[in-house]
């Protein structure tokens, strides 16, 4: 689920959120580091002064890491987070 907020701040913000039934420590960490490669590389598509919280549920924990960034840009084309969706 992606929710973005608008701010009057020029930097986008992300927040990662994953509780302890997607799994173990060592599986909500390695989802946490995947995920947050997906969004640096993402970050200047990215429109600015965005708060986005990705809340990682536990069938992430079983999809490949393509499945992952598939899944994030489909949700946030869905949520027009992304300057090029924009276009007209």
């Amino acid at each position: 689920m992606i929710m973005g907020v608008s701010r009057d701040r020029a930097s986008t913000r992300f927040g990662l959120i994953a509780s302890r039934r997607v799994g173990n420590a060592v599986v909500r960490n390695r989802l946490r580091r995947r995920l947050r490669e997906i969004v640096r590389l993402s970050r200047p598509r990215v429109l600015p002064g965005l708060w986005i919280v990705l809340v990682i549920r536990a069938a992430a924990g079983r999809a490949s890491g393509d499945a992952l960034r598939a899944e994030y840009f489909a949700l946030g084309a869905r949520a027009a987070i992304f300057s090029d969706t924009n276009r007209p």
